[in-house]
């Protein structure tokens, strides 16, 4: 029999990815599925971005790019950057990666041995615990539920720092809360963290451009810990650019080198074409950041105002992203025919094949009890997937 490594048999499959495909393989069966689990805009890449990437193939872009990515992209996401946070970087501490997810993964293995914790605030995002096992390091969670709108406390924090401690893991706006820190409750956490010189402060600001609270503050902009503070953003959510697989750290030198190192080794630098749209997507006008961003507010309060209706739903008013996480333990011992409700994965698996609306199991990004909704469709679709996320749940006795 053929070998498969340990380090991949430990590994988890990416849960909304799997909910994703169970959804897409109704589909194909004639079934009309409603896919609120899997966090894409449903929005189209802005023309003039599209346009640049025409023009970069028309003017033969097409070779490959250096490791960390054109030094015309790196200024432009420099530019971006300042204008955006008033924090000022150089494009040697930039690296451009393909997508977001594949900077984050670049940083853990760059910084983390094997046996070092790395704190993450739960609910969290799938991979990041999976990334760390790749790693070899450890994940420390700590939890926080729909009463703490889902943002963990400075008592918290250090609490859960030990000597082993290498990194922090934040995610603000959050997947797959929505929650978003406010400055002060940033502060706190800062003058926690101000104490321990030796931890990395890994800041995942994917969703910082779909914001509903009129202000937004990175962590990069605190200059008791802006020195070991590393970005990770990308183009896909601010700018609907999923498909085009561009990302990048932002952060300290040495950082950055080392993530160069490793990226020279096992991708290269990312599509030279995707490269030079993601260059017209941070230097280009920026109105359509704005206006998905008023869409997704406007999205955001019609799910929160069908899913406060629905008994038995708990549910928050999320602050940013597109995800709504409500706690639905309620539901749990409840049955419709010979089926039982048992925990998150029963209810999700109930409302897909029942319903026919694709959620994810809360389990899989660390809270059971809750489950998470994806509102980046529009405004029809929520309406009809709330009504039929409603009868099904009214059907459990």
């Amino acid at each position: 029999m053929l070998q498969i490594s340990q380090r991949i048999n430990s590994l988890a499959a990416s849960a909304t990815l799997a909910m994703s495909q169970r959804s897409n393989e109704l589909r194909a069966q004639g079934v009309d599925v409603i896919n609120l689990s899997v966090g894409e805009p449903d929005f189209n890449t802005p023309e003039f971005i599209k346009d640049a990437a025409k023009l970069a193939i028309d003017r033969n872009f097409t070779f490959y790019s250096p490791v960390p990515g054109y030094l015309s992209l790196r200024q432009a996401i420099c530019s971006n950057i300042e204008a955006t946070e008033g924090v000022t970087y150089r494009p040697e501490q930039i690296v451009v990666s393909n997508g977001a997810k594949q900077a984050l993964c670049n940083v853990i293995l760059s910084t983390i041995n094997p046996g070092d914790e790395v704190v993450i605030p739960t609910p969290a995002w799938v991979s990041y615990v999976e990334m760390v096992k790749l790693a070899e390091g450890v994940t420390v969670t700590v939890p926080a539920t729909i009463e703490q709108d889902f943002k963990i406390t400075p008592d918290q924090l250090r609490n859960a720092i030990t000597p082993r401690t290498r990194m922090v893991l934040l995610c603000s706006p959050s997947n797959p809360t929505g929650s978003v820190y406010s400055r002060g409750e940033l502060q706190g956490l800062v003058d926690v963290l101000k104490d321990y010189p030796d931890i990395l402060i890994l800041s995942d600001e994917i969703y910082r451009h779909i914001n509903f609270t009129g202000s937004y503050s990175s962590l990069a902009t605190f200059p008791e810990v802006a020195d070991r503070v590393v970005v990770i953003n990308g183009v896909s959510k601010a700018y609907a650019m999923t498909g085009w697989r561009i990302g990048f750290m932002a952060g300290p030198v040495a950082v950055a080198k080392a993530c160069t190192k490793l990226q020279g080794q096992y991708s290269s630098g990312p599509s030279s074409i995707a490269q030079k749209a993601a260059e017209a997507a941070y230097s280009g006008p920026q109105d359509c950041v704005e206006e998905m961003r008023k869409a997704f507010e406007r999205r955001r309060d019609l799910v929160v105002e069908l899913a406060s209706k629905i008994p038995g739903l708990k549910v928050n008013k999320p602050q940013g992203a597109f995800y709504l996480f409500p706690e639905v333990s309620s539901f749990f011992g409840k049955r419709c025919g010979d089926r039982v409700i048992n925990n998150g994965a029963d209810l999700a698996m109930y409302l897909l094949e029942e319903a026919h609306v694709a959620t994810v199991d809360g389990a899989a990004f660390c809270l059971p009890g809750y489950i998470r909704l994806s509102y980046a469709t529009s405004d029809d679709l929520i309406r009809e997937a709330m009504a039929r996320i409603a009868r099904a749940l009214a059907a459990l006795v």
